[in-house]
């Protein structure tokens, strides 16, 4: 299936692991210029360096003038961006009881303000162009809450309700803006979460392991190749119906529709 993309310019947020390199590493596979964007610059440039056409920018996107660095660098490689892919780090864990305001600021400047920075530099070009795509990399907790992620809750849910209402405003320009929902899959970052698990349960890695993969209808975790193809999907010509959505990627993790 040929997804259209090729000569489109990619900017991914927080590709130089996980699933924002595998998103990253799909559409470069089909034809598209990719940004690789994360702290570590060195391995955005060695990402970027097996990839036909990509540069990778050493960049924190959560400093007053990350997005606009990241802007640039994609600007003066390729001349425009067509696609965005938002994604990052959530907040530390905490309970609704436990919530200060400094909190929220610290949630809106890292899951709101970052990502509407982005969006603002990049949407007329889009609008303009008449083709552009939004894809935010957020976590089933959009659809259902989790108690201990009070922070991430209130984060990513309001940005799901800004990029909700943008995309009902530029869809008649040819934007269309979505969000992808992982659940459970297997990364690096996965993989240390349940190294530290362990270490405070007594139990083994294999064992945290298999018993989260229990509570998953499919009984696995998901690789991260099947999360980046399905984000490429969005990010493509041929997903030019589909907008203001959400769609989870979670083995049936979640319990409603």
């Amino acid at each position: 299936m040929d997804l259209n993309v090729k000569g489109r310019t990619a900017l991914v947020c927080a590709s130089t692991a996980g699933l924002g390199e595998a998103i990253a590493r799909s559409l470069a596979a089909e034809g598209a210029n990719v940004v690789i964007t994360g702290r570590r610059g060195e391995v955005a440039a060695s990402i970027a360096a097996e990839l036909p056409s990509a540069i990778g920018v050493g960049v924190d996107l959560l400093t007053d003038d990350g997005p606009a660095q990241a802007v640039r660098a994609a600007l003066d490689a390729f001349g425009k961006v067509d696609i965005l892919v938002l994604n990052g780090p959530g907040p530390k864990a905490a309970s609704a009881l436990d919530v200060t305001t400094a909190d929220i600021d610290s949630a809106v400047a890292t899951l709101v303000r970052p990502q509407h920075k982005l969006v603002s530099m990049l949407i007329d070009g889009m609008r303009e162009r008449g083709w552009g795509r939004i894809l935010y990399v957020g976590a089933t907790t959009v659809i259902e809450p989790l108690p201990a992620l009070a922070l991430a809750n209130i984060g990513r849910d309001a940005l799901a309700g800004y990029l909700k209402t943008l995309a009902t405003q530029v869809a008649p320009d040819g934007v269309t803006v979505n969000l992808l929902l992982p659940g459970l899959f297997r990364t690096e970052r996965r993989d240390q979460m349940e190294v530290a698990k362990a270490q405070r349960s007594g139990k083994t890695p294999e064992e945290i392991r298999e018993e989260e993969a229990a509570d998953i209808p499919m009984r696995r975790y998901g690789d991260a190749r099947e999360f980046g193809a399905l984000g490429a999907f969005l990010c493509s010509d041929l997903a030019s119906y589909v907008t203001g959505t959400a769609i989870r990627a979670d083995g049936g993790f979640v319990h409603s529709l």
